[in-house]
């Protein structure tokens, strides 16, 4: 992968899951038990003052945390599974490990043509409402300790209400010869992402939650209403195009340092220096699917774990 090049790497991931895409409903319809390779696809990358994380993962593969009871139809299904997850965990170093920035984009694997023949578009799909990763360095012996920097403030509700009294006079021969008119305009604000850092141990666990503007709780583990589904203003309608939008219009997202957490410090033994330590980072990432533009009451909840090494010189 570090040979081909980035572009090279994206366009044979997309193929691969593809075929695994396509084989996998293969293998359920025929009820075999041979079952397909690993279908998450992952490598680390150590290097100066960088370390890096890249993985790959069709939906269709990830374990399903919830889903609702009621059945999707075949176009919705086509849309929904015809997507890789794509991550890149990035962290930089000095002395100390700071974290950099974080991203998650859904990416189709079939063109667009495709999606509007079979199924229902392309942006009926999953989105990220969730994500945990755990840093901890596998010698402890040398570790003194470990901090991290304050988590987000608690996701606040700023809610603005206007008044309005209008008046106007009619001509005379009009019945009442005045008009009134009462308005009143209320909007709610609500922070969508939640940003919390704790230690458990020498282990340090950054977490990132998704929750839903209008009544603030968190998507991953809750479902949505009916009343919601059908409400045109709901905040997951149209959630690749409204101003508010919690993701990009692609439907992924990106942390950085600057908005979410200052960093990690594990502070180790002089004895350290000038060796080389390991560090395990493992993670789990939750895709929920909400309708967009799609008249359907299916709701469902996916979660992925991957893990990796990674490797820093004390210098």
């Amino acid at each position: 992968m570090k040979t081909i090049g980035s572009n090279l790497e994206e366009q044979w991931t997309r193929s691969v899951n593809l075929a695994i895409t396509n084989w996998i409903p293969e293998l359920q319809a025929t009820s075999t038990t041979l079952k397909t390779p690993s279908p998450l696809f992952s490598y680390s990358l150590s290097t100066f003052e960088l370390w890096k994380v890249q993985l790959y993962c069709p939906i269709i593969s990830m374990d399903i945390e919830s889903s609702s009871n009621s059945s999707a139809d075949e176009r919705l299904l086509f849309s929904l599974k015809h997507h890789q997850l794509e991550g890149v965990i990035q962290f930089n170093y000095k002395v100390i490990i700071q974290e950099k920035g974080l991203i998650c984009d859904i990416v189709r694997l079939v063109n667009d043509t495709l999606m509007k023949e079979q199924g229902v578009g392309i942006e009926e799909k999953h989105f990220p409402s969730r994500i945990s990763l755990h840093l901890t360095p596998i010698l402890q012996t040398n570790i003194i300790s470990v901090s991290v920097s304050k988590s987000s403030d608690n996701p606040t509700t700023e809610i603005e209400v206007g008044k309005s009294i209008e008046t106007s006079f009619d001509p005379p021969n009009s019945f009442l010869g005045l008009k009134l008119a009462v308005g009143e305009t209320i909007s709610t604000s609500l922070k969508p992402w939640k940003f919390e850092e704790s230690v458990h141990g020498y282990s340090s666990i950054l977490n990132w939650f998704l929750h839903d503007s209008m009544d603030g709780r968190e998507v991953s583990s809750s479902k949505p209403s009916k009343m919601a589904l059908i409400n045109p203003k709901a905040w997951f309608k149209h959630r690749y195009s409204n101003a508010h939008r919690p993701f990009n219009r692609q439907g992924g997202v990106v942390f950085a340092k600057d908005e979410y957490g200052n960093g990690i410090r594990w502070k180790v033994d002089k004895s350290s220096m000038g060796k080389t330590m390991e560090w395990e980072i493992k993670g789990f990432i939750w895709l929920t699917y909400w309708p967009n533009n799609y008249i359907t009451f299916h709701s469902e909840t996916r979660r992925l774990e991957f893990r990796e090494i990674l490797h820093l010189t004390i210098a």
